[in-house]
């Protein structure tokens, strides 16, 4: 499936959205709005996001594995079937820890559907 379009009204397994690749971050949006985003992420080991802000709250839902999310400097092991919000304008960043797949959900706020 690549189009999006195929994606609405399917039973879908989050975790087969995105494969692991060696040494690779691979991301697959599945909803892509103007009021916000909803992308299923896989990280092989070692792999991450460096540190930086985004203007919204984030919501990242693990989905396979463990990663280290590190908010204002603070770090957090989030696990399979656990999530954790990210505020605006904090610094933050995600490492693999092995490897791990996430589903990231980004609102906009203020923007009307």
């Amino acid at each position: 499936m690549s189009d999006k379009t195929e994606l609405i009204g399917t039973v879908l397994d989050m975790n087969g959205l995105a494969a692991y690749q060696p040494g690779a971050v691979v991301s697959r949006t599945v909803i892509d709005k103007s009021a916000g985003t909803v992308t299923v992420f896989a990280f092989d080991e070692d792999q991450g996001l460096s540190e930086h802000t985004a203007p919204y709250d984030a919501l990242v839902q693990v989905i396979d594995g463990t990663a280290e999310i590190m908010i204002a400097r603070e770090p957090h092991l989030v696990k399979a079937g656990e999530m954790i919000i990210m505020p605006a304008g904090k610094p933050h960043a995600l490492k693999a820890k092995p490897r791990f797949k996430m589903i990231l959900v980004m609102i906009r706020a203020g923007v009307k559907p």
